[in-house]
């Protein structure tokens, strides 16, 4: 049998910790493109990001502290709970700045700061709390989190329960 007759390696389910990270590098990349364009028109990258970064935070505040708290991951979802609220306000600044139109250099600066905010997050969030996802999650909850991943909206003047 040659190559091209072998069949393909089916790949196994992904985890919700890989659906989750891979999140994380979509908003990343976003706010990364809007910094290498200096700032300039293409705003619909960073409020893309934004946007995304936003309903990801409900996801995990909905889906998936809940079941880990009940888990006995009190402290470290408290934790995440907390950078949740600064990365709202983080963001709530940028729009501020979108919106009054505010020099393209500020509104990169307030852009690398956000995303230093986000990898200390991440940097914690990763390791400590995706981990146990698929652990914790019971079939119910986990389907309920990949069925928003796939094609949930955060609800209309949802904030996350830490900011401001």
């Amino acid at each position: 049998m040659d190559a091209s007759s072998t069949p393909a390696a089916q790949p196994g389910p992904v985890t919700l910790a890989a659906a989750l990270e891979r999140e994380h590098r979509r908003i990343d990349g976003g706010i990364e493109a809007y910094i290498a364009d200096g700032g300039g028109e293409r705003t619909d990258l960073l409020r893309g990001a934004m946007e995304g970064l936003r309903r990801h935070i409900y996801l995990e505040e909905e889906f998936l502290f809940p079941p880990l708290r009940e888990a006995g991951m009190m402290m470290p979802v408290m934790v995440m709970l907390r950078e949740h609220g600064a990365l709202w306000n983080a963001m709530d600044a940028l729009d501020a700045l979108l919106a009054e139109g505010a020099a393209p250099a500020s509104i990169v600066d307030s852009c690398r700061e956000l995303l230093g905010l986000l990898d200390a997050h991440n940097s914690k969030e990763e390791p400590i709390i995706y981990t146990r996802a698929d652990d914790v999650l019971n079939a119910e909850a986990s389907d309920g989190l990949r069925d928003f991943l796939t094609s949930g909206t955060t609800p209309e003047g949802w904030v996350s329960t830490t900011a401001r």
